[in-house]
């Protein structure tokens, strides 16, 4: 019921011929007669403008790593937390599961 149906290789019918053979052919270079045009001068892109940062727009944006930066790493750390509070208290389970099972078998 549950094995695979492999599929058989179809045998060829009729007439089989073999593949025509390629024959090499020689290549031909030709010499332009006309020169190419110049290519045409490209328009220059207008010159970024500078950005200024004053103390205040510097002040912001070190602040604004720094409460990304914090927020990230409080998010991390509370992750970790949780998952070693998991463990240990999987852990404490395994125990007395273990110690209960014990007990129940030295009492026979």
């Amino acid at each position: 019921m549950l094995r695979p149906k492999i599929p058989t290789m179809p045998t060829p019918t009729g007439l089989v011929t073999p593949p025509a053979p390629v024959e090499p052919t020689t290549v031909v270079q030709h010499t332009p007669t006309t020169p190419a045009p110049a290519p045409a001068p490209a328009a220059q892109a207008p010159p970024r403008p500078t950005i200024q940062l004053t103390p205040g727009a510097v002040l912001a944006l070190v602040g604004g790593g720094t409460a990304v930066v914090l927020v990230v790493g409080a998010v991390l750390v509370s992750m970790l937390l949780a998952v070693a509070i998991t463990g240990a208290s999987v852990a404490i389970c395994a125990l007395v599961i273990r110690s209960l099972i014990n007990a129940e078998t030295k009492r026979r």
